[in-house]
């Protein structure tokens, strides 16, 4: 595996490799989910091109840029043993050298305000800034990422098509502990204990799922029924939502293709997952 941290360095070395680039874009601390996509982009690419950078301009002031988990030496040895052609590792001087003060951003208006939009200000301005770079930068064929954030898929898959971008997204399903605890790198900063207690989130979405199948109960009331029965388990709910999957709107009995999205402060980090409902 070549790895690089210039964007020179990137350029010479993707003018070495010939076929389909797959690409799949992360913040490291590399975990089963990660790695998943990594696989499936080698299914659907000749080349398989990694990122690793923990993009500062998606974190609000009072987030956990800081701590953010950075386990680079590990993550290269899982990447090394599943075959990955190039790894790309910038540093915050190299994708905005003139500071992100100054850098020019890339909005997808309505649904970046929505939702995570809501509690973390400017949070998808920095994602949708930094994978459109990206995507300039490799020019993949292909890019795969996770469902677990579907509002992040959602919003990436709008901004490639708005911009006419030729790249196919692919959202591959959420890895899990034997739990239901969706993976995330910031499950480390829980306890064994706090983990199982966690899974909770995914056992409440399960159920949500039932009574929209099986029940004709209004939306808006199993939300709020949902959202107590979290808060009375020490969860600390930001919002659980049934919307329509493809526009994130709140959907309402006449919808057919659903998303439950839901996040929650458990403990020190913010959870978020989400169960996709097809009436």
């Amino acid at each position: 595996m070549i790895t690089v941290n210039n964007s020179q360095q990137l350029q010479s070395e993707l003018k070495n490799l010939h076929g389909r680039i797959g690409l799949v874009m992360t913040m490291g601390n590399l975990h089963a989910g990660h790695l998943s996509l990594v696989e499936q982009a080698k299914k659907k690419a000749d080349i398989v091109v990694v990122t690793i950078y923990v993009n500062p301009l998606q974190f609000s002031a009072n987030e956990d840029l800081a701590s953010y988990p950075r386990t680079l030496e590990d993550d290269i040895k899982k990447l090394e043993t599943l075959g990955v052609d190039l790894l790309y590792t910038p540093s915050d001087k190299e994708i905005y050298p003139e500071g992100m003060e100054h850098h020019t951003q890339v909005e997808v208006p309505s649904i970046s305000y929505m939702y995570c939009g809501a509690y973390r200000k400017g949070h998808f301005l920095g994602v949708t800034t930094i994978v459109c770079k990206i995507f300039n930068m490799i020019a993949p064929a292909v890019a795969i990422f996770g469902k677990k954030d579907y509002q992040q898929l959602t919003i990436i898959q709008k901004m490639v098509t708005d911009l006419c971008m030729p790249i196919e997204i692919v959202g591959m399903p959420t890895f899990r502990e034997k739990s239901g605890l969706a993976m995330s790198s910031r499950n480390r900063f829980l306890t064994d204990e706090e983990k199982l207690q966690a899974a909770g989130l995914f056992k409440s979405l399960k159920w949500a799922e039932e009574q929209l199948k099986n029940t004709s109960i209004d939306f808006r009331t199993l939300e709020k029924q949902a959202i107590d029965q979290l808060n009375e388990n020490n969860f600390n709910v930001e919002y659980f939502s049934i919307c329509h999957q493809d526009t994130l709107k709140p959907a309402d009995r006449g919808d057919k293709k659903l998303v439950i999205l839901a996040a929650t402060k458990f403990g020190i980090p913010r959870l978020i997952d989400n169960i996709i409902v097809n009436l």
